[in-house]
């Protein structure tokens, strides 16, 4: 299924203290509605407020494991997008905060892929489809090495996580 499909008319809320970051991902999911925020507060009342598909989080600079909990709590997916908290250890943290995907801003131009992964999932059943990591497999690598492999080992064994065909 195509990726616009899948993504049409879904509410996202993006959450960055970077403007140009939240300008560029609303020309990437121009096929969604979507809320923006640069700071905690107004993400948290938006939250608070509002129903979302999906919300997707920096990490640093807007506190993205307190909306990450507040996002949780209401059944909300999420995915982090980070630059500066881009190491093997924030991942794992992501993933047991409970964000579905973990995401360089590196490849932010390719976000659409990654949330309709996620989305696809999600009517699946899956919990955290593995496909967003089989996509940047060679990226973490590079960046991390076999600290990065280890790492993800550890957590997709104690995820147990599946992919579409699996």
């Amino acid at each position: 299924m195509d990726n616009r499909k899948i993504l049409k008319n879904k509410k996202i809320l993006l959450v960055d203290d970077e403007p140009d970051v939240l300008e560029t991902m609303i020309d990437l999911l121009d096929m969604c509605h979507i809320d923006t925020a640069l700071d905690f507060e107004t993400a948290r009342k938006l939250l608070i407020e509002n129903h979302y598909d999906m919300t997707i989080l920096d990490i640093m600079g807007v506190r993205g494991y307190d909306l990450l909990e507040i996002a949780k709590q209401k059944g909300t997916p999420t995915l982090m997008l980070t630059a500066h908290a881009l190491s093997p250890d924030a991942f794992v943290k992501s993933m047991e905060s409970g964000a579905k995907a973990y995401i360089p801003k590196e490849k932010m131009t390719e976000i659409g892929t990654y949330v309709a992964d996620l989305f696809k999932a999600q009517q699946a059943g899956i919990q955290r489809p593995r496909s967003w990591y089989d996509r940047l497999e060679s990226f973490f690598e590079k960046q991390f090495g076999r600290d990065w492999q280890r790492k993800y080992k550890e957590a997709r064994e104690k995820y147990d996580w599946l992919d579409f065909d699996d």
